[in-house]
């Protein structure tokens, strides 16, 4: 089972989203893996995360998001990383806007590995230390390695 600083691309950081809106933010997020070519059907995969995201918000609180969606118009399991500096509105179970979000996305035959990954994400990221490191990161190295120290 891979680790999440295995999962994330160092291409998959962004440190300052432009997007202001949730589904804004899925889709410059998602841009990423379509350019990498980690998505076969960028539509499939989009509307996936969407109908996904319509079940339950995936704001986690404590200014977190997770969007994720298993399909299969993805090959592998790959997790982006973005932060906004003025916060986006992901229906957080807190009220508050979120200014990190992860992004997961996982084929549909993965379902154990998606499940643990989302798990793993959960627990790390629930830390104040973690958050408060993320929003302060100022490089996407910086981001990797606060992803491996507390992990």
């Amino acid at each position: 089972m891979k680790k999440i600083s295995e999962l994330i691309v160092p291409e998959g950081i962004i440190l300052d989203i432009k997007s202001s809106d949730k589904i804004s933010v899925i889709k410059e997020l998602s841009q990423i893996l379509i350019e990498k070519n980690m998505i076969s059907d960028p539509n499939e995969f989009f509307e996936a995360i969407l109908k996904r995201e319509n079940l339950e918000s995936t704001g986690i609180g404590q200014g977190v998001a997770i969007p994720h969606a298993r399909t299969k118009a993805v090959k592998n399991i790959v997790v982006i990383f973005g932060r906004s500096q003025t916060g986006v509105d992901f229906n957080s179970l807190d009220g508050k806007p979120s200014h990190i979000i992860f992004l997961i996305a996982a084929p549909e035959d993965k379902k154990t590995e998606y499940i643990i990954t989302l798990a793993k994400l959960s627990k790390f990221i629930r830390k104040d230390e973690v958050r408060e490191k993320l929003l302060k990161a100022t490089s996407k190295e910086e981001v990797i390695e606060i992803i491996k120290t507390h992990e």
